[in-house]
């Protein structure tokens, strides 16, 4: 019931063509919105024109003209509180919707109506409807300490009336909560001044200024206000909105800088203040935590003179020179756990601190841990250039480094001596590995040449701090892989989920079985070796490798490379080559293969089919995705789009019982087939569109089955005495067919089983009595013979003179859907005999045995 109330949604509005917002309208409640939309002479004057509020893409008509005739030009309807007038004249529709409610705030389109009933929109705009104040954003932050007092002035133009009452407003939730309010002034005095609570507010009328002082402020006053005038009998609108924060004994204040420093380095920070500070206030250099200040080092009061005031606290020591109304802070050996957020500050009065500066410290290990900030990739042999700039806070007379990063630690390469001060240029070389420090143009170069696959890793550019730190300038990450030459896929390899992956790839005569062979994961033209042989003596003929999930054999004797890959998944589709070594970097295809690993399907008839196909990658999740069914070899016939959805769900072409949906947001396409049928069955694509190419993303083989009465199951079950045939139907939506079968075989086989073994143990005592006594060859009796039926027992032959030779039991059910299996053993519990079961009598052969076995 839910899903068909989804599916008739959208037939409660008309279709609306999509526009976003040309414009926004701000009104207070109570207001009056009036607008107007001109359309062009491509628009019929006749056609009628309609205010819609938009919802989920619908039209909600709220108001539409009726189709007028020629004559006359306008055409005027009202609905509820909206009034709207098409004149056709001068080709504009007028809207006026009265007594805007805070309710009616949403998305709005003046719309016509086209030939195909679709609402065509002529404008869009965005209606927000306020209460009490005007919503506005902040246009300034005040910050202040608890017990202060707020000062702040908010000017006012000549369109507003001085008249006017002017109000201070707490604002919460778009009201103005009201603090204070001047009264309807006469002409004169140029002043209107009125104070409630801790808050004075004047009006200055001549020079069209509100002055607000808020006195003792408390944390619990932190919040937005503003400054308003009166605009009609309910309304205010904002002259100047503030964010104002009241913070106790630290004023909050985000990091203005960033500090890194080496384990047992020294911080030397700087932190000037400006005339307004009083320099006899004291000083202190404090470590924030949750917005306080935890007090490291603080100057004393000082007398007028001298000029400077300096205090040292454990490895802190602070200085404040009040002539160059700067305080200067030394942090000395610091550690790891030093790392924090860090203030100069002053003291305001007796309990409060103004920052004047705060940073973020971080103190490192060894070298300074830093995300790589880019990638480089190389063929192996290959050179490796980069350039590293710094800026004129560092020293250029510093000496530059080459590391390689391995757990935070700097593994030195190559390292710049400590330059004189000219040359511009310092360039040292360690192995392969080359430095050049430009310091007019404050760069590092790098070159670092025959680059190797285990040159793979992190590396930086640094500068040497102090004797054992070093300061990175740059990092990236390096990813070096062996050359491949480029070449085609020359076959395709399509395999299951789970599966394994075994290939040839034969080599001439013109290959050298001693070079080593490798298997690769082709991307970007590189090989990325997944397995590779090492290089083998003369002898043996066979070299083998096996890394991870892939063994790869190299026969010397009959030139061929064997692949094995197991546990094939979907993310190891792509493109691989079985390659041989060359030379000391490059390898040469001799087999390129195209490797698409996909995924079984297996359902029956009338059955639906839901998938998942997840994608990554932005470019991927802008495009249209396709559900496409493979014809031939490359050919792939589209059954679904994510641009075209199907919703019919009602025809037996299998594009009208699938259907697509691409969620961007979670980066997945799932697909729904409905009403399967055997002639489904196939490989289908999961796929990018990218006309007229398809990309494939993930590739199914679906398999459906049939399902009909009479299709055999066959299972045996054999001892040295017993053989047991039984034939079944198939699977079905009646599954307790199944789970009756087993319990009937078993039942079956053990009382063949007993009544064997019953007969060889009678037949033994008899022959015991009996001595030599011949036996008959066979029971030619019916009722001697032992039976299964439905209503008679298994019972054993009169005459136990002869050795039991076998016993065959053959059980054949025809069941409809319907009807249930059972099988009686006792023929009091028989009522009635199923006509469509056939149970056939066992035989029993007996061999005479000789009289010397007899006892």
């Amino acid at each position: 019931m839910e899903l068909r109330a989804l599916l008739l949604l959208p037939l409660c509005f008309p279709a609306l063509q999509a526009q976003p917002p040309d414009a926004e309208e701000r009104q207070t409640e109570g207001s009056t919105l009036s607008i107007q939309c001109p359309y062009t002479a491509r628009t019929d004057s006749q056609q009628q024109k309609a205010w819609c509020r938009v919802r989920d893409g619908q039209c909600e008509p709220l108001a539409e003209t009726t189709k007028p005739a020629r004559y006359p030009y306008t055409n005027t309807a009202t609905k509820g509180k909206v009034t709207i007038l098409d004149d056709s004249q001068h080709r504009t529709v007028s809207i006026t919707m009265t007594n805007l409610q805070a309710e009616d705030s949403g998305t709005y389109s003046c719309a016509y109506l086209s030939d195909s009933s679709q609402y065509i929109p002529l404008r869009t705009i965005s209606l927000i409807v306020f209460k009490g104040l005007q919503a506005q954003p902040p246009d300034a932050e005040e910050r202040q300490t608890e017990g202060s007092t707020l000062s702040i002035r908010c000017p006012y133009t000549a369109r507003t009336d001085s008249q006017q009452q002017k109000a201070w407003c707490r604002v919460r939730d778009g009201q103005c909560e009201l603090l204070a309010e001047t009264t309807k002034p006469a002409r004169y005095p140029y002043t209107n001044t009125a104070t409630k609570g801790k808050v004075t507010i004047l009006d200055d009328s001549q020079h069209r200024t509100v002055s607000i002082t808020m006195t003792n402020l408390q944390a619990e006053d932190s919040g937005t206000y503003s400054c308003a005038y009166r605009y009609d009998s309910s309304w205010y609108i904002p002259l100047r909105t503030i964010s104002l924060i009241v913070f106790k004994a630290l004023q909050a204040q985000p990091p203005d800088a960033e500090e890194r420093q080496a384990e047992g380095s020294t911080l030397s920070i700087r932190c000037p203040y400006t005339a307004r500070t009083d320099s006899q206030q004291q000083k202190a250099w404090c470590r924030v935590r949750d917005g306080q200040c935890e007090l490291l080092a603080e100057t004393t009061k000082p007398a007028r003179y001298p000029y400077t005031n300096k205090a040292t606290k454990g490895k802190v020591t602070i200085l404040d020179d009040r002539q160059h109304k700067t305080v200067s802070i030394t942090m000395t050996n610091l550690q790891a756990e030093d790392s924090g957020t860090y203030s100069c500050a002053y003291r305001s009065d007796s309990s409060q601190y103004i920052p004047l500066r705060t940073i973020s410290l971080i103190v490192f290990k060894g070298l300074q841990a830093q995300p790589p900030d880019a990638e480089e990739r190389q063929a192996e042999g290959s050179t490796l250039s980069i350039q590293c700039p710094y800026t004129a806070g560092t020293d250029s007379q510093q000496q530059k480094a080459w590391c390689r990063t391995r757990d935070g630690q700097c593994e030195l390469l190559a390292e710049t001596t400590k330059p004189a001060r000219y040359p511009y240029t310092n360039t040292a070389t360690k192995g392969k590995v080359t430095i050049l420090d430009d310091g007019l143009y404050r760069t590092v170069s790098i070159t670092m040449t025959n680059l190797q696959a285990e040159d793979s890793g992190t590396y930086s550019c640094a500068y040497h701090h102090n004797s054992s730190w070093y300061i990175p300038l740059r990092t990236i990450s390096l990813i070096v892989f062996k050359a491949l030459q480029a070449q085609p896929p020359d076959a395709e390899e399509r395999q299951a989920e789970g599966s394994t992956l075994s290939i040839r790839c034969p080599y001439t005569a013109r290959t050298d079985s001693q070079q080593q062979k490798a298997w690769c994961r082709v991307r970007d033209g590189q090989c990325e070796p997944l397995a590779e042989t090492t290089k083998p003596a003369r002898y043996p003929y066979t070299n083998k490798a096996t890394k991870g999930k892939v063994t790869i054999l190299d026969d010397g004797l009959y030139r061929t490379v064997s692949i094995t890959m197991t546990n094939l998944q979907a993310e190891d589709s792509g493109t691989y080559s079985c390659a041989y070594h060359s030379d000391s970097y490059w390898y040469i295809p001799l087999r390129t293969i195209s490797l698409i690993v996909f995924k079984e399907l297996h359902t029956w008839e009338q059955d639906t089919l839901s998938v998942q196909c997840p994608y990554s990658g932005l470019a991927y999740g802008m495009g249209t995705k396709v559900w496409c069914r493979r014809e031939g070899q490359t050919a792939c016939k589209t059954v679904a789009r994510s641009d075209y959805p199907s919703t019919r769900h009602n025809s037996q072409a299998l594009e009208d019982r699938t259907v697509i949906q691409d969620d961007t947001q979670k980066r997945t396409v799932n697909i729904t087939m409905q009403k399967l049928q055997a002639q489904d069955s196939g490989m289908y694509w999961c796929a990018l569109y990218r006309g007229p190419e398809l990309i494939r993303i993930m590739d199914f083989q679906l398999s459906v089955s049939k399902t009909s009465a009479g299709t055999p199951l066959s299972g045996t079950a054999s001892t040295s005495l017993t053989t047991l045939s039984v034939t079944t139907p198939p699977p079905s939506s009646n599954v307790h067919t199944f789970n009756i079968l087993p319990g009937v075989l078993s039942i079956l086989f053990i009382l063949a089983l007993t009544s064997s073994v019953t007969l060889c143990v009678r037949q033994h005592k008899q022959l015991k009595r009996r001595g030599n006594r011949q036996a008959e060859d066979t029971y030619d009796k019916p009722e001697d013979i032992a039976q299964l039926d439905s209503t008679e027992r298994m019972e054993s032959p009169k005459d136990d003179g002869e050795d039991l030779k076998y016993v065959t039991l053959n059980y054949k059910s025809r069941l409809s859907d319907e009807d249930p299996l059972y099988c009686n053993v006792e023929r009091s519990q028989a009522h009635r005999k199923p006509e469509d079961e056939n149970v056939e009598y066992a035989i029993i052969a007996l061999k005479q045995l000789p009289t010397s076995e007899k006892g």
